[in-house]
């Protein structure tokens, strides 16, 4: 049993890798999510591979396909198999009975968003799609405004506009957010700025959405907190109190001027 994810384009079909376009003709099998939508794919580069339907309703047909396609391509609707959809429940089915799964590299939405949100992209979170409502949701947007990492979330066209107006409800309206849309296709469009002005600007979305939010602003440090933690605690004085307090964050110059204090 063997399982090649292969990402596929999210919108240009000139962003698929010709290893990607090698590993869909040598496999028994291309499964989809919606054999539709590749057969697009497949057509404008004449792949003639038999293509059955395997999505997160169907994931039950997974053995009767393997036996009769042992080597199987797994391809979603655009994007690397396993971000937001079956795919990776697919891999663990495969791995959990002693089979192969190999991914290949190639095109996902959420890092050309990320990219070029013009926001820190050497710490950040994916968070895929929110719940859709309730106190899960709630939770997870109280996390996301604690967050100190850049935080990458999708979102459909019909939920967008309400997601953007709670993210400014619970993230403050002046936190930066870059929202992309339609990524690699002819209306791409990045836009940069506070969740306040994106709240105002998406008022009828349309088109698939990557939403990158900026980490969360650090908060001051309490600085008679430390010394009474460093000094009267602990009863560190001189070198000592000023490496405590240098290590934990104060500028140099602070840091020195607390520790003659």
């Amino acid at each position: 049993m063997r399982l090649v994810l292969v990402p596929t384009p999210i919108g240009n079909l000139e962003d698929v890798t010709l290893r990607a376009l090698r590993a869909l003709k040598e496999a028994d099998a291309i499964a989809a999510e919606d054999t539709r939508r590749t057969r697009t794919l497949l057509d404008h580069y004449g792949i003639e591979t038999p293509l059955v339907r395997l999505d997160q309703h169907t994931l039950d047909r997974a053995e009767a396909i393997f036996e009769k396609y042992p080597h199987l391509a797994y391809v979603t609707d655009a994007g690397t198999p396993g971000i937001s959809d079956p795919g990776s429940e697919l891999a663990a089915w495969v791995l959990a009975r002693g089979g192969e799964v190999t991914a290949l590299p190639g095109p996902t939405a959420f890092v050309p968003a990320l990219v070029a949100s013009g926001l820190p992209t050497a710490r950040f979170a994916f968070e895929g799609f929110l719940p859709k409502k309730g106190r899960e949701r709630r939770e997870r947007l109280e996390r996301i405004a604690r967050e100190d990492r850049t935080v990458v979330l999708y979102e459909s066209p019909h939920r967008l506009k309400k997601t953007l107006k709670e993210l400014a409800e619970v993230l403050g309206e002046d936190r930066k957010v870059a929202v992309a849309r339609e990524l690699t296709k002819r209306h791409e469009e990045v836009f940069r700025g506070t969740l306040g002005e994106a709240a105002e600007r998406f008022q009828n979305p349309r088109g698939e959405f990557v939403i990158v939010l900026a980490p969360a602003p650090p908060k001051p440090l309490d600085e008679e907190a430390l010394l009474r933690r460093f000094r009267d605690e602990m009863g560190l004085s001189g070198r000592e109190l000023f490496g405590a307090l240098l290590a934990a964050g104060l500028p140099k110059n602070r840091a020195y001027a607390l520790a003659l204090k």
